[in-house]
């Protein structure tokens, strides 16, 4: 049975039309990416599947029962609880049987009703363990911990969490809840590389069905089977991944493209037929192909499909620079009065090499950024530019642009020389048409600012480009369009990004932060992670082997101080061997003496036969004990 079945929604905000005459199905084990570009409905779909909002027109129908959890981008503001009570609330049934187990056990130790105590307590406790409720700590350390959350923060109260932080703190509850449909608008925004790997992982083993809407391509590839499109008010499904998705999208759009240009052809053939015998001997035959046009037109025609917007311009960089575009020498860098965050061993960034940094938040890529654009004073060493570089930088938040200026008015800036009108071409090429050039910075959406940051850069024709997060606030087919526009940039990139898409496609090398140092790898993204995940198999299998090698030491250990025990001992009984021997040796010495006076031959034969026998047994008693002298002096 599905768990939600939609026929012909529609949402209305005023008169405005967000999408209209949408109808879906959403079946167990289901792993839906939900794309489009901004604006065009997604989040509002999943307020209305979780019923946050209702449908202007159309149904929703549920599977009876059906437990759903959902994540939006911006999380209310949370109740005054800890993060570790917060998430600890996604086990209240557990919890509650936990509580009453430990009131069970104190009856049966006090011996009350001890019979019906008994058989209630060990069905409940059978239920608890169905339950995993003895490791439900476990999985709540695990999941806060994969999401970026430090022990020391496990009780830290939710007013004293920042946005992002309180959005992770929402996702970890949903995980644990493990409802039967997760609703999931941007999981991965607030967090770094090693947290949406976590991420990608713990929904590849999740048993339940999702939606999720991203703009990490590389996220949606991992986990999602089918992709729904939101574009046009309209929505459309796909088979598969988002890659088998865009390959699909564009069968799809040349499949429809020829129909509706076959469906062209045959209404200008008509329409021709029409006003040449409409007036003449054929007028009849005309109306009549007039009248199944116009029923054709009503009820069969196709409208052209419609290709997304794409930004078309290519950067150009003014002049090439050296080889050689940055030399590291030495460098420390880090802020003054502070400990070191990051050592750079000596190496060079070379011409049109295109370098993708990454690492942990807080690794210390932002320092090195800073470094490089000399905003920091490197602590030791030193950067040298090569010869003609001119560095272009967009930064993630584009708080250098005046939230009062005009769109045009910001490209201006940069380039007071370029006439206005080919300022506007350039701003249509990042789609920004009619009077959309006259909106205030203040009034754009993130990816709008990306995009005048974007035309800012094109407009300077920079030869080294500093990226920090360029596919931030950006839509899917934004980033396309971004990853085409870097394809054909003939300068040096230096990407600064989580977006593994991104890098897969662009990077030729790629710089890793991580403990304090900087790491060069050459490839991309699928090269390097190929090459981290068997550095880390190897490195568990040498702590592995550290720890057998630690067991075997002390196993060896244990055997040496058993054998210097044994030694010891050994070495007391030959000293009491040799004394015995040689009071032996006294008494034999007397009896020889006497036979030999009473000139007893016999006697004096057998005695000395036994008295060089002891003395052999004497000299290798003297030499055991010697050698176990000398080891128990070790």
């Amino acid at each position: 049975m599905s768990l939600i079945v939609g026929q012909d929604l529609a949402r209305y905000y005023g008169e405005l039309e967000v999408f209209k005459n949408i109808s879906f199905s959403i079946e167990h084990g289901d792993c839906i990416g939900l794309v489009g570009p901004n604006g065009e409905g997604k989040t509002t779909l999943l307020r209305l599947l979780c019923g946050h909002d209702e449908p202007t027109s159309g149904t929703l129908q549920y599977k009876r029962g059906l437990r759903l959890g959902y994540l939006p981008q911006d999380p209310p503001l949370l109740e005054d609880t800890t993060l570790w009570q917060f998430v600890q609330a996604a086990f209240v049934d557990v919890l509650d049987m936990e509580k009453e187990l430990a009131e069970l056990a104190e009856q049966l130790a006090a011996g009350t009703s001890a019979a019906a105590v008994l058989v209630h307590y060990s069905g409940l406790q059978a239920e608890f363990e169905r339950r995993q409720g003895y490791t439900y700590e476990v999985r709540m350390r695990s999941v806060l911990t994969g999401l970026g959350f430090g022990q020391e923060q496990f009780q830290t109260p939710l007013a004293h969490l920042s946005g992002g932080q309180r959005t992770r703190a929402l996702l970890a509850h949903l995980l644990l809840e493990e409802p039967d449909l997760l609703l999931l608008d941007e999981p991965t925004n607030h967090l770094d590389l090693q947290a949406v790997e976590w991420l990608e992982g713990w929904v590849q083993g999740f048993k339940g069905s999702m939606v999720v809407v991203s703009h990490d391509r590389f996220f949606l590839d991992a986990v999602t089977q089918r992709t729904w499109e939101m574009s046009g008010g309209l929505l459309e499904t796909y088979r598969g991944d988002y890659s088998a998705y865009l390959r699909q999208r564009q069968e799809r759009y040349q499949h429809r493209l020829k129909e509706w240009e076959a469906q062209r052809e045959y209404i200008e053939k008509t329409e021709d037929f029409i006003s040449r015998f409409i007036a003449g001997q054929r007028t009849r035959e005309a109306q009549g192909r007039r009248t199944r046009l116009e029923r054709f037109k009503r009820t069969e025609a196709i409208e052209k499909p419609r290709e997304l917007q794409r930004i078309k311009v290519r950067l150009k960089p003014p002049q090439r620079s050296g080889d050689m575009v940055l030399e590291f020498r030495d460098l420390v860098a880090g802020y003054a009065r502070g400990e070191p965050v990051l050592q750079v061993p000596d190496m060079a960034a070379e011409r049109a090499q295109r370098i993708a940094v990454v690492g942990p938040n807080g690794a210390g890529k932002t320092t090195l950024v800073r470094t490089i654009l000399e905003e920091l004073e490197p602590l030791e060493g030193s950067i040298r530019r090569g010869a003609k570089v001119e560095i272009g930088y967009l930064s993630q938040d584009h708080d250098y642009m005046d939230e009062d200026t005009s769109v045009l008015e910001a490209v201006r800036q940069v380039s007071p020389r370029t006439v206005p009108a080919e300022i506007r071409n350039l701003l249509g090429s990042f789609l920004f048409s009619g009077d959309d050039v006259f909106k205030t910075i203040g009034e754009l959406s993130g990816g709008q600012r990306s995009r005048v940051a974007l035309a800012r850069l094109v407009i300077q024709e920079f030869n080294l480009l500093i990226l920090d997060e360029p596919t931030n606030h950006l839509d899917i087919a934004s980033q396309e369009v971004l990853e085409e526009v870097l394809r054909h940039f003939e300068g040096t990139l230096l990407l600064v990004s989580h977006d593994r898409y991104l890098i897969q496609t662009l990077a030729t090398h790629i710089w890793v932060v991580e403990e304090g140092g900087l790491h060069l790898f050459e490839g991309n993204w699928n090269a390097y992670a190929a090459w981290r995940d068997e550095r880390d198999a190897k490195a568990a299998a040498g702590e592995t082997q550290v720890q057998e090698d630690r067991r075997a030491a002390h196993r060896q250990l244990r055997r040496q101080r058993k054998q210097a025990e044994r030694n010891q001992v050994r070495h007391e009984e030959v000293e009491v061997a040799i004394h015995q021997l040689e009071e032996r040796l006294g008494e034999l010495g007397q009896r020889i003496g006497k036979a030999g006076e009473g000139q007893d031959v016999d006697q004096v034969n057998a005695l000395g036969a036994e008295y060089r026998e002891i003395e052999k047994q004497i000299q290798m008693l003297w030499a055991e004990w010697e050698e176990l002298a000398a080891v128990l002096e070790q």
